[in-house]
């Protein structure tokens, strides 16, 4: 648009001196055929009113003409040098697009991680976007890998690559101890390899299906725990990044645990990184305003929050979204309807996990902290609160 906009003003000036020198050039024709006729007429008669000689008047247009000349000259060679500095700024900011790994991390060397990758990698999980690996470089240190599919190396896709780059870069310098950091990233084929630190406890989701399992048991303070570092994680990517940045798939299966089951979000705003990561896939942890109309214009920080709530609320019943539970007669149809349906009748202990319930201190901490759950799904965006206001809520509960 910027372009478009000057081309016409500078065909305008152009246009303007031509005009300004065709009638300077007639002027002094005219000036010249006027005086041949005055010297040939003959002297004029003498009056007592003094009159101004024809050579002062235009000495002065001439002076005038010669200003404006000179301004519109000047102006338009002010234009061009403008748009000359203003192209060349936007070359030399043009980032290029890099070829091969792209390292973050000192502890990751090039060569090593190319041979990691081509080597048999432990598969750790898999979704419509992609596949999760687990690999050991030869240093001895372990990471995990995500691939991306589905992206083409083809010239008239270089400006969606280098924009892809930028981001990765951005996110790449995002340090919070609740987040996934981006160690290294390698595009190659029709995919990109994303490099991680292993977190071997895996995700929120693998947690819980172990803990309804019996295999794991989660007490209420490391639950809590995770909640709060969640939404600390949240509170970073929408308060403290600028610009903000959105996570876009909040769910257990993005939240990976350490040994201390201290949480960190992984995939921060890879949906809306890639043209082919769209948003049509939706789940039990989408927010109702993009469950139907899922575009990038629509999804807001709240829309984060509301996956939150999903996750607090499968930490606070211990419940899988999924469950066949909330298809049947008055379970509301979803875990968040069946539990704002406990909250209003007043019955909000039915809804807590059994396997935590006991202590009446506790429990009191868990009923506040489904109120808080309740708040978060609610319909209308506005009514959520922000992640802000969440680590008050949350911090109020319990020490951390």
């Amino acid at each position: 648009m910027g372009k478009k906009s000057k081309q016409p003003s500078v065909k305008v000036i152009i246009l303007l001196l031509l005009v300004i020198s065709l009638h300077h050039s007639s002027d002094a024709k005219c000036q010249g055929r006027t005086t041949q006729h005055l010297a040939s007429s003959g002297p004029f008669p003498t009056s007592s009113t003094p009159i101004i000689s024809p050579p002062f008047k235009n000495g002065v247009r001439r002076i005038i003409l010669s200003v404006l000349l000179g301004l519109a000259t000047g102006l338009m060679g002010a234009l061009l040098f403008a748009c000359l500095i203003r192209s060349f700024v936007r070359y030399l900011n043009k980032t290029p697009i890099l070829k091969g790994p792209v390292i973050f991390s000192p502890i990751i060397h090039p060569k090593t991680l190319h041979l990691a990758l081509r080597n048999e990698n432990q598969l750790l999980g898999s979704n419509p976007h992609g596949k999760y690996y687990r690999t050991v470089l030869d240093n001895g240190l372990t990471i995990a890998v995500k691939r991306l599919e589905g992206f083409t190396n083809t010239a008239a896709r270089k400006s969606e690559k280098r924009q892809s780059q930028q981001q990765l870069e951005r996110l790449a310098r995002l340090r919070h101890r609740n987040l996934m950091s981006l160690r290294a990233y390698v595009g190659e084929g029709e995919g990109v390899w994303l490099v991680y630190d292993y977190v071997g406890t895996g995700s929120l989701e693998d947690v819980m299906k172990r803990v309804r399992g019996n295999e794991v048991r989660l007490g209420w303070e490391v639950r809590l725990g995770i909640a709060v570092g969640v939404i600390k994680g949240l509170q970073y990517l929408h308060f403290e990044c600028d610009p903000h940045i959105l996570h876009y798939n909040l769910k257990p299966s993005n939240v990976m645990l350490d040994a201390e089951f201290e949480p960190r979000l992984g995939d921060c705003g890879l949906d809306k990184l890639f043209s082919k990561l769209d948003m049509a896939a939706t789940s039990a942890y989408t927010s109702p305003e993009c469950f139907h109309d899922c575009s990038f214009e629509r999804y807001s920080d709240k829309s984060d929050i509301f996956s939150f709530g999903m996750i607090l609320a499968v930490l606070l019943t211990g419940r899988d979204p999924a469950d066949a539970f909330f298809g049947e007669a008055g379970s509301g149809g979803s875990l968040g309807q069946w539990l704002q349906q406990l909250q209003l009748a007043g019955e909000a202990r039915e809804a807590l996990d059994k396997s935590i319930t006991g202590e009446e201190g506790e429990e009191d901490e868990m009923v506040m902290a489904v109120r808080i759950a309740v708040v978060c799904l609610s319909d209308e965006p506005a009514d959520r609160p922000s992640s802000d206001e969440l680590v008050h809520m949350l911090t109020q509960l319990h020490s951390f």
